[in-house]
C-alpha cells in the first residue's frame, strides 16, 4: 500500500510540475528533464510514471476532463427541479467556470489533440453521450445543441486569445445561454 501512495504522490507531483513548466516556459519547453527539475524527482522517476511528454499531456487532459465532469456533476446534484434542461445547464455553467479560471496549460493540452486521433475519438465519444442526454431533455433539441456549441465556441476562442468579447459581454452571453429554453415549435 505504501508503494501505491508513493506512486500516486509522484504522479501528482509530475503533473503539477508539468503545469508549472508549461505556464512559465510554454509547451515547447516541456520536457521530461524540465519536469524532473521542477518536481525534484529524478528523470528515471518521471519516466517510471510517464514514458513521454505526450503521455504527460494526455494525463493532464484526462485530469482536466475529470475535473470538468466533477464540476458538472456537482451542479447537477445541486440543481433545482425547476431547471428545464439540467444537463445542458450543467455543461454551460461548467464551461463558463472553466473559462473564468484561466489555465495556461489548456493550449498545451489542446495541442496534443491535434496529433492523437485515439484521444480525439475518446473525447468525441464522451461528448456524444452528453449530446444524447441534452437532446433527450430538451424541448427543442436543435436550440439546446446550438447553446452547447455556442458555449464551447466562447470557451475555445477565449482560450486561444481570439475572443472579440469583453468579460462583461461574455457573461451576458452566458446568461442568455442559460435562459430557459423556448417552447419547441411544431414541425
Amino acid at each position: 500500500m505504501e508503494n501505491a501512495i508513493r506512486s500516486e504522490r509522484s504522479r501528482a507531483a509530475i503533473l503539477k510540475a508539468a503545469l508549472v513548466v508549461i505556464a512559465r516556459d510554454g509547451v515547447h519547453r516541456l520536457t521530461l528533464d524540465a519536469i524532473a527539475r521542477e518536481s525534484g524527482l529524478s528523470k528515471g522517476g518521471v519516466m517510471h510514471q510517464f514514458r513521454t511528454k505526450d503521455a504527460v499531456l494526455k494525463a493532464l487532459l484526462e485530469q482536466q476532463m475529470a475535473d470538468f465532469e466533477r464540476y458538472s456533476e456537482a451542479f447537477l446534484a445541486g440543481a433545482s427541479s425547476s431547471v428545464a434542461e439540467p444537463t445542458l445547464a450543467a455543461q454551460i455553467v461548467t464551461i463558463r467556470e472553466v473559462m473564468d479560471t484561466p489555465n495556461l496549460a489548456a493550449l498545451a493540452i489542446l495541442s496534443i489533440l491535434t496529433t492523437d486521433q485515439a484521444l480525439r475519438d475518446a473525447i468525441v465519444a464522451i461528448d456524444a453521450k452528453k449530446i444524447a442526454k441534452i437532446k433527450a431533455e430538451a424541448a427543442d433539441p436543435d436550440e439546446a445543441l446550438l447553446k452547447w456549441s455556442a458555449a464551447r465556441g466562447l470557451l475555445f476562442t477565449t482560450m486561444m486569445g481570439l475572443s472579440p468579447f469583453s468579460k462583461k459581454e461574455r457573461d451576458r452571453l452566458f446568461d442568455r445561454l442559460l435562459a430557459q429554453p423556448a417552447k419547441a415549435k411544431k414541425r
